[in-house]
């Protein structure tokens, strides 16, 4: 078989789209400040009906640099920001960076465990927490660097008069409010009292972003991205889709996705910001509040993972809802079943392209074309400027259609891990990002994940990846959420186990006999589940992936 001629993907991109992008050397905030210049009027942020100008939020972000200066944040110490998507997030996350700042975004669902080894790594001596989280830092503190907390509440940019109701519905709620007078405590609101700083003339190579990743391997690690990667990033989106010319300063972004995962914040975030768009702040995915946020809202771009469509196709009503504003919608995070991409295409009339990327890349790398053809199961070809491989374990190139690991190169690839030589000389081999993930390329150049390396079940020696008996279940009609892990068999070292949420319609009346007999109908025997469980949910992240390694252990643990 011939080896793969380089780039063939450069013929398939859409018209316009250039094979390289230009990247400035500015720093990240330089979008802000521009967007503030071009749109002042424009609201950049909305948040359950407060508004923020482009030109307000510039002044903002300068005026919390100017109050982290004040406390003694120097350019390059590390700031965590524990927030959910909130105009407090964008305000301290470009305020840190305005002070010269590295962000280290925290998830507000993370236990004091958790965040304990995330701020002693980053060493972060600044925390931005929101009040209801505190009681999770105070267990921990002292075991942590931090020597300023700066807390804010979710009242603090609500309009009058949620801002006065909000307080009374959360001691109803039993949720912590305010913060300890004591030293080393701050509020958020105090720091906005400050003249606003003069910006930080950051190196485009200057650390923007410790960006926490469970990565290839195990424990969770901060990727170093640059003010370059991040900017880069932003730029390939735009040059991506030739139609985002005509939405300059109009568009409105769903911001459902959270901040806090690098591919709310780059998608989401930096690219709504740099294209002057509205920015709908929803502070949890929750999919009634999305449907209603794109009605009101009119959004035209619903950046989302497969789990937010599952749930937004099977929303009751949602036929009749006013959802056709949505232009395009780029899914991530996880594989985009091909049954979900087609039901929200007939409902939206938008177009939902499945992409790709991970942590140490900013996040993404590859996506299917805005105009072109999206194959079906493809994570699309690889990005301007991005080189993509497919590689045998020797890291030798394999033959083009054969499995082998994804490995990426780009502006938008991360400096290495934040003090882990070892994980990043093992992750990063000569400019080449090892992805971790399975995949083959086509003679079109677009490229199919088949599973993440370590997910890959060996049932009797047969290599069986998870997603293509996903693929198969979806296709069920009384399927609505489907999960496949390998777990522990005595004779064949490794079985099938297929977890599944049915569609209420469906429940009690579809057995796990009928769906074995689907997959006997539409799979090679070895991979059809031995072990079929329904369940009323899944385990999932923050950002809503399907925790596999949660469905394995669970099961052992009931199986010993």
């Amino acid at each position: 078989m011939a080896h793969v001629s380089s780039k063939p993907w450069l013929a398939h991109y859409d018209p316009g789209v250039s094979a390289e992008v230009d990247i400035p050397p500015i720093p990240l905030w330089r979008f802000l400040e521009d967007s503030a210049q071009r749109y002042p009027k424009n609201v950049a942020l909305e948040f359950l009906g407060k508004t923020l100008s482009y030109v307000e939020l510039w002044d903002l972000a300068r005026r919390f640099a100017g109050g982290l200066k004040e406390l003694g944040v120097k350019p390059g110490d590390r700031v965590a920001i524990m927030l959910p998507n909130s105009p407090q997030f964008v305000i301290a996350f470009y305020g840190t960076l305005l002070a010269g700042g590295v962000g280290v975004n925290v998830n507000p669902l993370y236990t004091p465990r958790e965040l304990r080894h995330q701020l002693a790594d980053a060493g972060a001596e600044t925390l931005v927490i929101l009040d209801h989280l505190l009681p999770r830092f105070l267990e921990v503190q002292g075991e942590t660097p931090v020597k300023r907390t700066v807390v804010t509440g979710i009242k603090d940019f609500l309009p009058f008069p949620k801002n006065l109701l909000y307080p009374l519905k959360a001691r109803k709620d039993k949720l912590p409010l305010g913060f300890p007078k004591k030293e080393g405590f701050f509020a958020f609101t105090e720091l906005l009292k400050h003249a606003p700083a003069t910006p930080h003339a950051s190196d485009p190579e200057d650390l923007a972003l410790l960006q926490y990743t469970g990565g290839t391997t195990g424990i969770s690690k901060g990727a170093m991205l640059t003010h370059r990667n991040l900017v880069a990033n932003v730029l390939q989106i735009d040059t991506w889709d030739p139609t985002s010319k005509d939405l300059l300063g109009k568009g409105v972004m769903l911001g459902a996705l959270p901040f806090f995962h690098v591919y709310g914040m780059t998608v989401a975030m930096n690219y709504g910001l740099f294209s002057g768009y509205k920015i709908v702040l929803l502070p949890r995915p929750e999919i009634h509040a999305i449907v209603e946020a794109i009605e009101k809202h009119q959004v035209t771009h619903f950046p989302g993972v497969p789990t937010l469509y599952v749930a937004f196709n099977n929303f009751p009503g949602i036929e009749r809802r006013n959802v056709k504003s949505i232009r395009i919608c780029l899914s991530g995070a996880a594989p985009l079943p091909v049954e979900v991409a087609k039901r929200f295409e007939e409902i939206t009339g938008a177009r939902l392209i499945e992409g790709y990327g991970l942590s140490e890349a900013s996040p993404v790398t590859h996506s299917n074309p805005v105009l072109g053809e999206v194959k079906k199961g493809s994570i699309g070809m690889p990005f301007p400027s991005v080189e993509a491989k497919v590689v045998d374990e020797e890291g030798n190139e394999v033959p083009l259609g054969e499995v082998g690991e994804l490995i990426v190169q780009g502006p938008n690839v991360m400096k290495g891990y934040w003090n882990r030589p070892e994980e990043t000389a093992k992750t990063l081999k000569n400019g080449w990002l090892f992805t971790g993930d399975m995949a083959r390329m086509d003679q079109d150049g677009y490229f199919y994940i088949v599973d993440r390396k370590k997910d890959m079940i060996i049932a009797g020696g047969y290599n069986i990846y998870p997603r293509e008996v996903e693929e198969v279940l979806y296709q069920h009609q009384a399927v609505q959420e489907a999960a496949v892990v390998g777990v522990p068999d005595p004779y064949r070292g490794e079985t099938v186990a297929a977890f599944l949420v049915l569609k209420d319609e469906f429940k009690g009346k579809v057995s796990e006999m009928d769906i074995e007999a689907f997959c006997r109908q539409n799979l090679a025997a070895y991979k059809v589940p031995r072990i079929i469980q329904f369940r009323d949910t899944l385990p999932k992240s923050s950002v809503g992936k399907i925790l596999r390694r949660e469905l394995r252990e669970e099961f052992a643990k009931k199986n010993p």
